[in-house]
């Protein structure tokens, strides 16, 4: 029987960012064999028996009436964490807030993949932000930004100078713009999926920006020094509808 998102949100309703994060921190799956993470823990079935996985490619996109959802980021430190999979920015309680059709989601981190874990036309581009909310009842709304060389970022700069080198370290908190690393151009693809690391749960509600953001090539080669790749393959869409439009 194939995992629902119905069933994901009766199961995680509690904090499934929570228990997201404690699998992701985990030593027991890694990027060396994605087809197998559902063998690992029970928990991340859905990894592979699900029926609305990510990434997946958007270029098959319909056109819609669509906005991008709403956002209100506080200006703040982060604490800057490498917890073995990436790098990831922890936003402190109540400082960032993302509206989608009319419901309201607390940032509660940022991340990055390399290369890009959603595709457009099969090519996968530099890198790629993740912009994770946490709503009220269980799912999660997730920004997704692409990252390709070129004119320097500030607040890439500015988190890679602070990132840990080590598994499991912490950085001392570091002011960031998080919202430097979005497009001016609003255009938006939107569709319903999962978590791309285990429990691959499917309670994420993605919106990924089109248009990439330039960031200096030497912040792309300091993170791929840390993760030479932590990108999970393109799943398949099983005839779900991506929508685009900004």
């Amino acid at each position: 029987m194939a995992f629902t998102r119905r069933s994901f949100l009766a199961g995680l309703a509690a904090c499934p960012l929570c228990a997201a994060a404690a699998r992701a921190e985990g030593a027991h799956w890694t990027y060396d064999d994605p087809q197998h993470w559902g063998a690992h823990d029970e928990a991340a079935k859905a990894c592979t028996l699900g029926a609305e996985q990510s990434p997946i490619d958007l270029t098959d996109a319909v056109k819609a009436n669509i906005r991008p959802p709403k956002l209100g980021w506080k200006p703040q430190a982060f604490e800057i964490v490498n917890n073995g999979h990436t790098i990831q920015a922890n936003a402190a309680a109540g400082s960032g807030v993302a509206e989608l059709d009319g419901r309201k989601f607390e940032l509660k981190q940022f991340h990055f993949h390399t290369p890009s874990e959603h595709a457009l036309g099969g090519k996968r581009l530099a890198m790629e932000a993740h912009f994770v909310h946490a709503g009220d009842n269980g799912d999660l709304l997730v920004v997704g930004s692409f990252l390709v060389a070129g004119a320097p970022n500030k607040a890439l700069t500015a988190l890679m100078a602070a990132a840990p080198k080590e598994e499991g370290k912490a950085a001392p908190k570091a002011p960031i713009d998080a919202s430097a690393l979005l497009p001016k151009e609003k255009k938006v693809f939107r569709y319903e999926g999962s978590l791309t690391t285990p429990p691959c749960s499917e309670v994420v509600h993605w919106n990924v920006f089109a248009e990439p953001v330039t960031v200096a090539k030497a912040d792309i080669d300091a993170f791929k020094a840390l993760f030479p790749m932590n990108a999970r393959p393109l799943q398949p869409t099983h005839r779900r509808i991506v929508l685009s439009g900004g």
